[in-house]
């Protein structure tokens, strides 16, 4: 014999559910009227949170094609196809590819310093969906999000990572893992601002490290490194570096500014 069935009833209007949704409308509501979402950028008042005006969005130096494959960096005239840059084709980096939302000037450099050292860290949220785009080929493909890790002094004078930040965001956009345990900082480097090419490179010498209970983890991942700023690519190619020997199949590279450089 077969048991009956009873129909579940829809919840109606006076059901918690419905109230609670109603109460949390009408909550969101009153805290847009006291308190309007505002630009990231400028705090202008905006339509949706977490976002830039159409004034900040218009002075965005974005990075688009066309632009170097490897390197991220940006061409003045497009001649159609694939490009490779002199640079990327005379010394190649460690890592596949590299992408990034803007040049390092303007508001972008304005974001990526807030960010940083101005206690900011909302800003990680529109930040890390403009580098989702900017990624999106480069996330087609990964398996695994990495952040670049602090030296944990740095860590403990900063309170947070705004790597570790902005990779957060792009794994909940993308559906990704974030494993920022697979990549460790065991060195306290000094800081690459003013330092030459050569000597960031010395600086960063021995500086990350996969740890061994961790390489089996890393074996065979396509790896999406995410730092805030690329500058000479020297941190990017010395963590790839570690990556790489460690075990994973491929790593690729995204960061919110570029440092481009006349040619």
């Amino acid at each position: 014999m077969m048991p009956s069935t009873v129909d579940t009833p829809e919840p109606d209007a006076a059901s918690p559910s419905r109230w609670r949704m109603a109460w949390g409308a009408a909550s969101r509501r009153v805290l847009d009227a006291a308190y309007p979402p505002q630009c990231v950028a400028c705090r202008e008042i905006t339509a949706e949170p977490a976002t830039l005006c159409a004034v900040c969005w218009r002075d965005m130096p974005f990075i688009a094609r066309p632009f170097c494959e490897r390197l991220g960096t940006p061409f003045a005239v497009d001649i159609g196809g694939p490009l490779l840059s002199p640079a990327a084709i005379a010394d190649p980096p460690v890592f596949g590819r590299a992408r990034s939302v803007a040049h390092h000037r303007g508001a972008a450099q304005e974001l990526v310093h807030k960010l940083k050292y101005g206690d900011r860290q909302e800003l990680a949220i529109a930040m890390g969906g403009m580098m989702t785009a900017a990624a999106a080929d480069l996330l087609a493909e990964a398996t695994v999000i990495i952040p670049v890790p602090l030296h944990w002094t740095r860590l403990w004078q900063r309170r947070f990572n705004q790597a570790a930040a902005l990779a957060a965001v792009m794994g909940r956009r993308s559906g990704l893992p974030v494993e920022a345990g697979l990549l460790r900082r065991r060195k306290r480097t000094l800081r690459q601002v003013g330092l030459t090419r050569s000597q960031r490179q010395e600086n960063l010498q021995g500086a990350f490290i996969a740890p061994d209970d961790m390489k089996a983890a890393l074996r065979g991942q396509r790896v999406l490194l995410v730092d805030d700023v690329m500058t000479t690519s020297s941190t990017a190619n010395a963590a790839s570096r570690v990556l790489l020997k460690a075990g994973a199949a491929a790593v690729d590279v995204v960061t919110f500014a570029r440092v481009v450089t006349a040619s």
